[in-house]
């Protein structure tokens, strides 16, 4: 039946597995899903500025994506966080900084 319990071991059916979509849906909120965009972001951006994937346009690209969301975000999320995330867009100015300093 499809209300069982799984067995351990036991691979979860695709109802089970919709469901456990669907649960993890309902607790999500957008304010979540920014936060975890600004991350991935912040992480691009700083892999182009290394020198092994050095790309400043992507770079910048990221910066000013991070300078649009951050602001949307203040009113979702703590202060504390706000913060956080406005110190990471200033050290990714200050690489990029560095980086556009750099000969090529």
């Amino acid at each position: 039946m499809a209300d069982e319990p799984q067995e351990e071991g036991q691979e979860p059916s695709q109802d089970e597995l919709l469901r456990q979509l669907e649960a993890d849906l309902e607790r999500l909120q957008v304010a979540d899903v920014l936060v975890q965009t600004v991350f991935t972001i912040s992480s691009l951006g700083y892999r182009s500025l290394g020198e092994a994937h050095r790309d400043l346009d992507q770079a910048r690209l990221a910066i000013e994506a991070l300078r649009a969301l951050i602001p949307v975000l203040e009113d979702g999320v703590p202060d504390e966080l706000t913060r956080d995330l406005e110190q990471l867009v200033a050290n990714m100015q200050l690489a990029y900084a560095k980086a556009a300093a750099e000969p090529s």
